[in-house]
């Protein structure tokens, strides 16, 4: 069997995406599958694959899997790619309004192609020692560094992936650097279990975490540097709690092509 495709990126985090509204390609039992499409030697390479799919009463539905072939929990630079990638199928709209594993979100496309993406809201945060951790539709672990050029990310990350703590569930794991007009964030994420170039609902958390570091208007847009680019968070703090949050940034495509399915199964 053919699976046509595409393959976007956002600030360096890369996804292959399939357009599924007409005829079902795959299926959340295709582990093994979706893996090898993922693998960056055998496959197309990518962090993540998502199918975009017909939901009653959304634009469409996002199913999201990590580059290990299993279906993970929010993805905020998928999230993004997957309304560029709608828009670029024929869904023409003035905002969208899709539903993930986390529930419903809103999208926008601005006029110079940066996506904003509305996330969930967010509350019940841990203050730890030297830590914040909060779930922005993945759960991340966020700390604050004086350098991010002195930290091993993957060796770091996976000390705190894989602790008593989060062995079981896993955890996203965010390095954070304040210089003066921005946050340098540089982020491991479970799932792919390595660093990726970028990762949106990490960026998310380090954000609110920043806020939570020193609270202030100023602090409500954060500019944000990944390794994969520029993006910007801007959200309403409310007591502990955090609403309003809009992820934004670039989605591009990179290339389309069809595969021929391996013989699984």
């Amino acid at each position: 069997m053919q699976i046509p495709f595409s393959k976007y990126q956002g600030t360096g985090n890369d996804f292959v995406i399939i357009d599924q509204r007409e005829i079902t390609y795959l299926t959340r039992e295709d582990t093994p599958i979706i893996k090898y499409l993922c693998d960056r030697r055998f496959g197309i390479g990518a962090d993540g694959l998502i199918l975009l799919q017909q939901k009653e009463a959304y634009d469409f539905e996002m199913v999201y899997f990590n580059s290990d072939g299993r279906e993970s929990s929010m993805c905020g630079n998928g999230g993004r790619c997957i309304t560029a990638f709608a828009k670029q199928i024929g869904i023409q709209k003035s905002s969208y309004h899709f539903l993930a594993i986390d529930g419903p979100h809103d999208a926008l496309i601005r006029e110079d192609e940066w996506v904003e993406l509305k996330m969930g809201d967010v509350s019940n945060i841990e203050d730890g020692k030297d830590y914040y951790y909060l779930n922005t539709g993945s759960p991340h672990y966020v700390a604050f560094v004086e350098d991010l050029d002195d930290i091993n990310i993957v060796r770091e990350g996976q000390a705190i992936r894989y602790s008593d703590r989060f062995r079981k569930e896993g955890t996203n794991v965010n390095f954070v650097e304040a210089t003066e007009d921005l946050i340098e964030v540089a982020t491991y994420e479970r799932g792919v279990e390595d660093e990726t170039l970028s990762c949106g609902t990490g960026v998310t958390a380090a954000a609110i975490a920043y806020y939570l570091e020193k609270p202030s208007e100023q602090r409500q847009l954060v500019n944000i540097r990944s390794k994969g680019g520029d993006l910007q968070v801007r959200f309403q703090p409310k007591g502990n709690e955090f609403t309003s949050i809009w992820l934004c940034g670039p989605a591009t495509l990179v290339f389309q092509g069809t595969l021929e399915m391996p013989p699984y199964g």
